[in-house]
């Protein structure tokens, strides 16, 4: 019931994220980089009578009937639920904090919340395995149907919206839309990398008892210990090997400087680790 209640909670958070970098700093730009939230920037202007909110709310209701009509009861409840969430907070907004402007005069610092916040939020979500529905769906859809590259095919898709929000907004628009793509893919692969970011230790010791008996009491983590001879000198040490958080880390690091100061160790940066204490699943 916990971890339920918890991701369900960080679920919230993203997509009140995703919603807020969208509503307060995409739309009062008319920033369009893909997705539900740039075709309705373009639709917005090119209907003028209906509001981009109510775009986001139809487009993604849309989606989700397209979505339970293909895969049944099998299709995601947590994209339903956050999908529903970003339509009805954006909703909400418009008549709650309504904008006829953007918050700054500054496009270029507007395009970086609009990217980072959304990104942070979307970020969160892929690691839950949820997403706010939208071109998500078309996704799925083609990945059960086709062998097309769905990566790809949703880039080119990403990236005609933000082509044509240069045709309909003009072409400074249009530029900071597919700069807002670019960097889109990168804050959020960045981001997830470091949600999962763990420390990979390869420590090379004369004292492993000591070193061991501290990974497992005091930071409550287990190692492998394997049996190594130096090329030079032929002489026998053990190898230690563990993967640690980074606040274990530092831990880690303090007390080898205090018991083994001579010890060889190699940290390195890892964000895929499947096994007990880490992810489960392949």
């Amino acid at each position: 019931m916990k971890k339920r209640l918890s991701d369900f909670l960080l679920l919230t958070v993203g997509t009140l994220l995703v919603s807020a970098g969208v509503y307060f700093f995409k739309f009062p730009n008319n920033f369009s980089t893909g997705g539900v939230s740039g075709i309705s920037v373009i639709l917005g202007a090119l209907l003028p009578g209906i509001s981009t909110g109510t775009l986001v709310l139809v487009i993604n209701v849309a989606l989700l009937l397209v979505g339970f009509a293909v895969f049944g009861r099998s299709f995601g409840l947590k994209t339903v639920y956050c999908s529903m969430l970003m339509s009805l907070s954006i909703y909400a907004l418009e008549r709650l904090v309504p904008m006829d402007a953007p918050l700054t005069t500054q496009p270029m610092l507007e395009l970086v919340f609009s990217v980072l916040l959304p990104a942070v939020g979307s970020a969160i979500l892929f690691n839950l395995q949820g997403s706010t529905g939208g071109t998500d769906i078309v996704a799925m859809i083609f990945r059960k149907y086709t062998d097309l590259d769905i990566g790809k095919a949703l880039f080119c898709t990403d990236f005609l919206i933000a082509t044509l929000a240069g045709v309909v907004f003009g072409i400074e628009t249009g530029l900071f839309s597919l700069l807002g793509l670019l960097a889109k893919a990168l804050v959020v692969d960045s981001v997830i990398e470091n949600i999962h970011l763990s420390k990979y230790f390869t420590i090379v010791t004369t004292k492993p008892e000591r070193i061991t008996r501290f990974i497992n009491e005091e930071l409550n983590r287990s190692a492998t210990v394997l049996t190594g001879e130096g090329a030079y000198t032929q002489e026998g040490r053990k190898v230690l090997l563990t993967v640690l958080g980074r606040g274990q880390a530092v831990r880690l690091r303090a007390f080898l400087r205090e018991v083994d100061p001579q010890a060889f160790v190699v940290i390195t940066n890892t964000s895929e680790i499947i096994g007990k204490g880490f992810r489960q699943t392949l």
